[in-house]
């Protein structure tokens, strides 16, 4: 099926750009949604609309992923990823310009010099006096000019500088400074030592309203696709469903207070995940990169009638719990306590046990 997409930014160079376009011809000839497309490869949605949208290039872990979750020529698109990745300069970027031909022009010939006058004489050939200054004067003149002249210019001359100790200005600027920034260092120690007998202790009123620690900063569609920890939402966060697959531990996670759910996992091992469906399409997903637990993002869960389901996978095979709608229904009918996603008693790799340890997941 077919997306209406954005256009792609301007400033993408040649290579991302077609990147991008591939990407997205991709996805519209597999006919998957972004939350599809996000379940199969367990990559975010979120990732996928920045890549799809060139806003950022693929990585090429996602890239291995797409080539194994769709039907597509891998090596090609492998290709177009290393140019994109390498930068224009690898693509053959413009030209620099030439420098305009009328910049050379004075450097290749300098303007000829009229022909210095001649002192007029008098009948006996020697020069006649004049109110002209001699040359020896026309000579210092010139050379203080000379001085005001560019460094590296004909004639010009870069004037040596004055030592600092030579100078009278700097001297007393610097005191200057130095006396200036005293007098501020003493008033502002004076104003720290007067501060607590001039200030008034505020006195508490019953209106004062102190902000509750880990109170949850979004609820319901505000929370969707959000972390749950970050959030807050795990501060009240009880276990609705779970499943067992292997040792392998599977949880349908619920927030009365932020009225979202999501899917967590347990017991696991990297490259193993669980992911939280609606029957709305809506999906995010819990991939252990390392350890052995995680947890995935949030589903708006307010609207009773929405059915939720976790689905947990492993090279074992894969289990999902029971669908179950009417979270908040569920929470108020049961008394399920407040706690981390733990492994009940009986499951994960020590079934013996009844104590079993809690991993600090929401």
């Amino acid at each position: 099926m077919g997306s209406a997409w954005k256009n792609l930014p301007e400033e993408l160079s040649g290579p991302a750009r077609l990147l991008a376009e591939e990407l997205r011809v991709i996805k519209d000839t597999a006919g998957l949604s972004l939350s599809e497309l996000a379940a199969r490869t367990h990559y975010s949605r979120a990732s996928w609309e920045r890549w799809l949208n060139g806003k950022r290039v693929i990585t090429g872990q996602a890239l291995e992923a797409l080539t194994r979750a769709v039907d597509c020529d891998g090596p090609a698109l492998r290709a177009l990823w290393e140019r994109a990745v390498a930068g224009p300069e690898e693509d053959g970027g413009p030209a620099a310009p030439e420098e305009p031909a009328a910049r050379a022009a004075p450097e290749q010939a300098a303007p000829e010099q009229p022909p210095a006058a001649q002192p007029p004489t008098d009948r006996t050939g020697a020069p006649a006096p004049s109110d002209a200054p001699a040359a020896s004067d026309v000579a210092d003149v010139t050379d203080v000019l000379d001085l005001t002249a560019a460094p590296g210019e004909p004639g010009g001359a870069v004037p040596a500088p004055a030592a600092w100790w030579r100078r009278p200005a700097t001297l007393l600027t610097g005191a200057a400074l130095l006396a200036a920034l005293l007098v501020l260092v003493g008033l502002r120690a004076t104003r720290h030592q007067e501060q607590p007998r001039t200030v008034a202790e505020p006195v508490p009123t019953a209106t004062t309203a102190k902000p509750v620690p880990g109170a949850s900063v979004c609820q319901a569609v505000g929370c969707a696709h959000k972390d749950p920890k970050a959030t807050g939402c795990g501060k009240d966060a009880r276990t609705l469903q779970t499943d067992v697959i292997g040792k392998v531990v599977v949880y349908l996670r619920y927030s009365q207070t932020c009225q979202a759910a999501w899917a967590a996992i347990t017991e696991g091992e990297p490259n193993d995940y669980a992911t939280i469906t609606d029957d709305s399409g809506q999906s995010e997903t819990a991939l252990i990169h390392w350890g052995y637990d995680n947890y995935s993002s949030m589903l708006d869960a307010a609207d009773p009638a929405v059915t939720f389901q976790v689905c947990g996978y492993q090279p074992a095979g894969h289990v999902c719990t029971s669908p179950v709608s009417g979270l908040a229904a569920v929470v108020a009918s049961t008394p399920i306590p407040i706690g981390p996603a733990s492994p009940p008693p009986g499951t994960g790799p020590d079934a013996a046990a009844t104590d079993l340890p809690s991993p600090s997941r929401p």
